[in-house]
């Protein structure tokens, strides 16, 4: 495992306003329980011009209307939306998996949503957003997972390394509930074992361009 502060070391993040294009289009994000803290630490973190899209899958109830878009825009610069089907995918928008389905994203960088089957007993499922992401964006996509239980995630951090993809996990001594950073450990796809506090600042230093030369 590369050590992160050995990689980011010296990069500024205030280099986000040039502007210039990253050597990453799209950031997965997954949680389940305890998901809603960790993702607003996240998304609060970021600047309203993050150079990629983001989405997201969380864990909810499917009987209830959902209101985490409208708590977590209120928590962060970034626009925030329920995703809808076929939307298209922009820089600095964080989209929400709707409770009940599960959020693909497609090669021309727009939104899927379907009722298939559930997938770890979940529907909307990580592994399925996780490999979509994989299939569509390969090395230009960055996967998070965050505080949840279960596995959901595992078998989808697996696409993203193999298509070249990063891969980020929760620190399990920050994780409210562990079990999802966990699983996707025992993988041994992951890049960058993190506590939830350095995450937005290690988004930020790989996404924005001058890593590409940095």
């Amino acid at each position: 495992m590369v050590f992160m502060d050995r990689i980011l070391r010296g990069i500024d993040p205030s280099a986000a306003a040039t502007g210039a294009r990253g050597q990453y289009d799209i950031v997965a994000l997954a949680a389940s329980a305890g998901g809603l803290n960790a993702l607003s630490h996240v998304l609060a973190a970021l600047p309203a011009d993050f150079p990629a899209a983001l989405v997201v899958v969380q864990h909810l109830d499917p009987r209830h209307r959902s209101l985490m878009a409208d708590i977590l825009s209120r928590r962060t610069a970034l626009q925030v939306k329920q995703a809808e089907q076929g939307d298209r995918l922009l820089a600095g928008t964080a989209y929400i998996a709707p409770p009940n389905n599960h959020l693909l994203v497609n090669g021309g960088g727009t939104l899927t949503l379907t009722q298939t089957e559930l997938v770890h007993f979940v529907r909307p499922s990580a592994d399925l957003l996780f490999e979509s992401v994989a299939a569509s964006y390969k090395d230009r996509a960055i996967a998070v997972v965050l505080s949840g239980t279960g596995q959901d995630g595992s078998m989808g951090v697996k696409a993203i390394k193999k298509m070249g993809g990063t891969v980020i996990a929760e620190d399990q001594r920050t994780a409210e509930f562990p079990g999802m950073p966990a699983a996707a450990l025992k993988t041994d796809s992951v890049d960058f074992v993190l506590p939830l506090e350095d995450i937005p600042g290690a988004l930020m230093k790989l996404v924005i361009a001058e890593l590409a030369h940095g």
